[in-house]
């Protein structure tokens, strides 16, 4: 384990083998664990959902259970998604558009495609120097575009960056030194990106990743020993590492520690990561931000189907936050994701294909049957304000749901 102070001026240089080209082509894929993956399926018709979650990166922690949606959300339940078929059957993890008509989507054992549609379509697609058996290892989990430009992340850990809106690709090789592994990435504009580390380091690279400039001056973990009297439960004497990054439109950074005791956030031109109580003793599972700004608010949901949303303008300061729980019925089923279409409509998924969509900036939910039908288990929604907000639900068993209001 690797507990590593960076100065803020540090560069890392990337070291080790020159960059791969790629170039993507299609495919026919075929997968002996799609007949397996769909006889468990078909043996329960509903998969409940366990354990630490929240985001696409946890799908292994889903267990198989029987059951179904609860009656009392089937009465005026709205439909306000319809499925989109996919080339693959395995667990989708992100989705990324650089224009209304183009975007990739990413997923389990080498899943990747390609829409030049709007998402009506999708077309599978390979690396013509990564070989079948070799491409199956790798679970891409984050996909970010921009103008063209695009990163692709994976593990075991690999960073993939296009310039031509993905017609080739280079494979960006990382130093060793790296506190952490990779887990997230933003593309910002040309040659330039954003990474964070499991360990809480964020880099920014100006050069399509040859150099990485430290914007936090050392990790979480040795932040939170050095300020071990803090009022923060769980914190002091922390080891562990951090899940769920998420980054909002301005920069700002929100994360929760791997047992879901309490959560940090950073801002630019913060040194260091402030770390925040969670204020309720169960466990949290996801978080995020109010309309994707952090000065409009915080949402958490926590184990057993709980969603809390905190006031606009949280003083960041404070080792608490004075959140209000939600008013939704989800049976039980865990909440994994949340996302703002406006600041009025708002939508939960989650355990057991579970959808439901408040209007009332998320004071209230209600159910949506539209992925009743479908076994699985939802992982992400996202919108894209910028793209006529359009909004994607991704799930296991390649399951890709388009908004349609």
């Amino acid at each position: 384990e690797m507990k590593l102070s960076v100065s803020s001026a540090l560069f890392l240089v990337l070291s080790g083998a020159s960059t791969m080209a790629f170039v993507p082509q299609s495919i026919q894929r075929t997968s002996a664990s799609t007949a397996l993956n769909m006889a468990a399926s078909e043996g329960s018709d509903r998969r409940s959902f366990v354990g630490q979650t929240a985001s696409a990166a946890a799908a292994a922690s889903i267990a198989a259970a029987t059951g179904g949606v609860p009656a009392f959300a089937e009465a005026a339940a709205s439909m306000m998604w319809e499925q989109v078929k996919v080339p693959f059957e395995d667990t989708i993890y992100d989705i990324d558009f650089d224009s209304a008509d183009h975007g990739y989507l990413v997923g389990a054992r080498g899943a990747f495609a390609e829409t030049n549609d709007g998402g009506k379509t999708w077309e599978a697609r390979s690396f013509s120097n990564l070989d079948p058996d070799e491409e199956v290892t790798y679970r891409f989990q984050v996909a970010s575009f921009k103008d063209g430009e695009g990163w692709v992340l994976g593990k075991p850990t690999l960073l993939l960056h296009t310039k031509d809106a993905g017609k080739s690709w280079e494979r960006i090789p990382l130093s060793p030194k790296l506190p952490g592994e990779p887990s997230s990435i933003y593309a910002l504009g040309p040659s330039k990106a954003e990474m964070t580390t499991s360990s809480g380091a964020i880099y920014v690279t100006e050069n399509a990743g040859r150099n990485w400039k430290a914007q936090v001056k050392e990790t979480i973990d040795a932040t939170l020993n050095r300020i071990s009297s803090s009022g923060v439960s769980g914190a002091s004497y922390f080891t562990g590492s951090i899940i769920n990054q998420v980054r909002d439109d301005d920069g700002a950074y929100l994360a929760v520690s791997s047992r879901g005791n309490f959560f940090l956030t950073w801002e630019p031109g913060q040194d260091f990561w402030i770390p925040h109580n969670r204020g309720t003793p169960r466990r949290i599972q996801n978080m995020g931000f109010v309309e994707g700004d952090i000065h409009k608010g915080l949402w958490m949901t926590l184990n057993g189907g709980k969603v809390f949303i905190s006031p606009k303008e949280p003083d960041l300061t404070k080792d608490s936050f004075d959140f209000q729980e939600a008013s939704i019925k989800t049976g039980g089923y865990g909440v994994t994701d949340v996302a703002y279409r406006n600041a009025d409509e708002v939508w939960c998924v989650g355990g057991s294909n579970t959808m439901y969509v408040s209007k009332d900036g998320g004071k209230t939910f209600n159910f949506d049957k539209s992925a009743n039908q479908i076994p699985g288990n939802l992982y992400n929604v996202k919108f894209f304000k910028e793209f006529g907000n359009m909004g994607w639900a991704l799930g296991s068993n390649g399951l890709l749901l388009r908004y349609r209001g």
